[in-house]
């Protein structure tokens, strides 16, 4: 048997399981064993491209053309890391030199198609897709891949077909939910939040899951009584639909708020709130109770009448890390103070889409006169930002959070809580979007009915972060003279 054939072996078949983390540790250790294998290193790359780690494909992969000039499969994994990382030219290179080789190419048109896109060649990148809907089902293309052709050759109509086509695998409450994320990520308001109340129905989807003996509260005046709001999902949720308390309280009596326990000091800011409870502290009485995120199809919100006076939260009185975080803003004086997070928590099932790489924001260190505050809290810590400080050891809960926010003059985000908190305190916040981003955020603009103050920056095509990072930076940098 072949030296290390036994470690190729293992590593293919986890790559056919989908299981990348193992593929990888497999592909290293069949690496040591044959060095020289092109085929294992560019067999690394495109393990290294599922993880989201770009900038190590393209070291794998080019150790591959090393070693194998005109390596197919090592240049086609190099292209769609270039393209990730926002090296356009590179990653049309790439695929050029695929197909001047391999003109029928699947796989290199569609990378090509979408680096045109990203380059805003829509008419050459548009042709390349339609190349792959006529041929692809005569070669029997990866129906997923002649599907993100169609999409990304026919733009958001294309993308709500197939959403809606989507539904058909669904019945009852679940069907009702997903066709409520499609109506509310193409702004259908009110009937989107009719339809998103579903989520109450079907098992499991409402996080944590409450069962309350005091009735639901539909919006009607409740002067006298006490109306408990409890939360539902995660910290962005939270602070994204408190806004409304203060419209709560304007139609009736005492109004209580049990949220998340490190939201609690921060939800106390909030206008209309008389009392906080840390979910899992014991509950007063009350008389009604409501979902935070069942507000907005109460109050019948829709695109023109979004809560959003900002700020509408505060720092809180007590802010446990307050002398250490003014020190160190105190030592940024003079300097423009950008806040900076570009993953969120792992335990998100969506987070592999919402979050990128550190290394794919390298770009933005050629902004001058900038003091960078890290305010990532999960996963990897550095980036390539000079001097960047890292907040996480002080940021013990949200009110150290949003003290430190409310001393930045910008923050750059990916969609985690953090954007949320910022946008609620009316912090100038750019948020950087996956192409098919969470409803919340819509499509096609650039701006945020929630947020006033907030911008929003989104994928040309699936996994391009380096061109939303470049076109960050083309906003950011100083106009010369």
């Amino acid at each position: 048997m072949k030296k290390g054939q036994v470690e190729l072996d293992k590593a293919r078949s986890l790559i056919l399981g989908q299981q990348w983390e193992r593929a990888a540790e497999a592909c290293d250790a069949f690496l040591k064993l044959q060095p020289g294998s092109a085929d294992g290193w560019a067999d690394l790359a495109g393990v290294r491209i599922q993880m989201g780690e770009f900038g190590a494909a393209i070291q794998a992969g080019q150790r591959a053309l090393r070693l194998s000039r005109g390596h197919a499969a090592a240049m086609l994994n190099l292209a769609t890391s270039f393209l990730a990382m926002g090296r356009l030219d590179e990653s049309e290179s790439m695929c050029r030199q695929v197909l001047a080789r391999q003109p029928q190419s699947m796989d290199a048109l569609l990378v090509l198609g979408k680096c045109l896109l990203s380059k805003g060649d829509l008419a050459q990148g548009k042709a390349v897709l339609q190349k792959i809907i006529r041929e692809g089902p005569r070669q029997r293309i990866d129906p997923e891949r002649l599907t993100q052709a169609s999409i990304l050759a026919g733009g958001w109509a294309a993308i709500r077909i197939h959403l809606e086509q989507a539904l058909q695998g669904y019945s009852g409450p679940r069907r009702d939910y997903e066709e409520a994320h499609i109506r509310l990520l193409f702004g259908e308001m009110p009937l989107g939040w009719d339809l998103y109340e579903s989520r109450l129905k079907a098992p499991g989807m409402s996080v944590p899951e409450r069962h309350f003996s005091e009735p639901r509260w539909n919006g009607e005046p409740f002067p006298g009584k006490t109306l408990l709001l409890h939360f539902e999902g995660g910290f962005g949720d939270t602070v994204m639909f408190i806004r409304y308390a203060s419209r709560v309280k304007a139609l009736g009596g005492r109004v209580l708020l049990t949220v998340q326990g490190p939201l609690a000091d921060l939800a106390g800011t909030c206008r209309g709130v008389d009392q906080v409870i840390p979910y899992l502290d014991p509950l007063p009485p009350f008389d009604l109770q409501l979902s935070l995120l069942s507000l907005p199809q109460v109050f019948g919100t829709d695109l023109d009448s979004i809560p959003a006076e900002i700020p509408y939260l505060d720092v809180p009185a007590e802010v446990s890390s307050r002398r250490p975080i003014a020190e160190l803003l105190a030592a940024a004086a003079g300097k423009v103070k950008v806040g900076i997070a570009w993953s969120g928590n792992n335990s998100f099932k969506n987070n592999v889409n919402r979050s990128m790489r550190a290394e794919v924001l390298a770009p933005l260190a050629a902004l001058p006169g900038v003091a960078w505050h890290s305010f990532q809290v999960w996963g990897e810590q550095a980036a390539p930002l000079p001097g960047m400080v890292a907040l996480k050891p002080l940021l013990r809960n949200f009110s150290d959070t949003a003290y430190a926010l409310s001393g930045m003059d910008l923050v750059v985000t990916v969609d985690t809580a953090l954007a949320h908190l910022a946008g609620a305190l009316g912090i100038p916040t750019l948020v950087l979007l996956p192409f098919q981003p969470d409803f919340r955020w819509l499509v096609d603009r650039a701006s945020s009915p929630w947020y006033p103050t907030v911008r929003l920056y989104r994928q040309p095509v699936p996994q391009n972060w380096g061109t939303v990072v470049q076109n960050v930076l083309a906003d950011l940098m100083p106009v010369p003279g």
